[in-house]
């Protein structure tokens, strides 16, 4: 690149971080949307942060799904509710949803994409949080727990989601909670491990864009979409790798029983696993690093371009209702 090209780059980087930063860099209590509250929960490393919003049909009357949200790397539980949005999904259709937050560097300070990110112990030993050895799967079994006491909560819909590095904490989630949990949607992560070993299968939907520099889905480093330097200090395995890991564990063929595609939209379904799981791999072509129909705060020319052929809340929601605990 040449230096006037370069630098042309790198300003253009900068102002729009300006404008970025402050979208993304965490809000207060202050800011919560209507009807949403922001909860602690005690566990043994201490309190832990969480946002949920319980609409007003669900009543102890009656139980109710329960459906989790993980923020990505830098992003707060507002983030992941604004960008997604889930709480509209979860008016619509009465399910309890809860945006639970991760830790960041400095826990006395706000969260800050650049100066204090929030991030997952995925399992990738990647950020803060894997060299100080936050136990994030406690944190999100306490909060089962909390809510099973507090809300009337089906136990055969209790359904993870989550998003870049929430995505990756997703997978991990389900591995290590799949005899509490009965399907989970990752989207735009990678799965971190190699043998995935279930006390009980679970259904899995996973959705990616094909030009996710991010989340290359041929492996290797992430790049943001410009080129540059590499992000995330590891390189990520192929996506049809770890897919096909997940896929063995859960029993189901190798081949998929259904490929189909619709514009850009293809979908590979591999069915029939053991206690009538399935792993769902969905892809939208030339779509980057944003949740797939969402508000991104993210600029293309960073993450590179937004589709909205598909409506990624909607269709993991379809995807949790046709897919509860299985009874094996």
């Amino acid at each position: 690149m040449k230096p006037r090209s370069f630098f042309f780059v790198f300003f253009l980087v900068l102002l729009s971080l300006t404008f970025l930063l402050p979208r993304i860099k965490g809000l207060t209590s202050e800011s919560l949307p209507p009807d949403h509250t922001r909860e602690r929960v005690k566990t043994e490393q201490g309190f832990r942060e969480y946002v949920i919003h319980v609409p007003a049909t669900c009543t102890k009357s009656k139980p109710s799904p329960l459906v989790f949200m993980l923020h990505g790397y830098g992003g707060t539980a507002i983030n992941a509710a604004n960008e997604t949005g889930w709480s509209t999904k979860a008016d619509q259709e009465s399910f309890i949803i809860v945006y639970p937050e991760a830790t960041r560097p400095n826990p006395t300070k706000s969260p800050n994409f650049r100066t204090n990110p929030q991030a997952w112990n995925d399992g990738s030993g990647r950020f803060h949080a894997a060299t100080e050895n936050i136990d994030d799967i406690t944190f999100i079994n306490e909060l089962m727990e909390r809510l099973g006491e507090e809300y009337a909560i089906d136990s055969d819909r209790i359904f993870l989601t989550g998003f870049s590095n929430g995505a990756s904490m997703t997978f991990r989630l389900g591995a290590e909670l799949s005899h509490k949990i009965a399907a989970i949607a990752p989207v735009a992560g990678t799965s971190w491990i190699e043998t995935p070993k279930l006390d009980r299968a679970i259904s899995v939907c996973y959705i990616t864009g094909t030009a996710d520099p991010l989340n290359p889905i041929h492996g290797g480093m992430p790049k943001l979409a410009f080129g540059g330097r590499d992000q995330g200090e590891k390189a990520k395995p192929a996506v049809q790798l770890f897919i096909d890991q997940w896929v063995k564990s859960l029993d189901c063929p190798e081949k998929p029983t259904l490929d189909d595609t619709l514009n850009t939209i293809r979908k590979r379904v591999y069915a029939h696993g053991r206690g009538h799981s399935e792993f769902v791999y969905i892809t939208v072509d030339n779509h980057g690093h944003h949740w797939p129909g969402g508000e991104s705060p993210l600029p293309s020319f960073l993450v590179g371009k937004r589709s909205d052929q598909l409506k990624a809340t909607d269709e993991i929601w379809d995807f949790f209702k046709s897919h509860p605990a299985s009874q094996q």
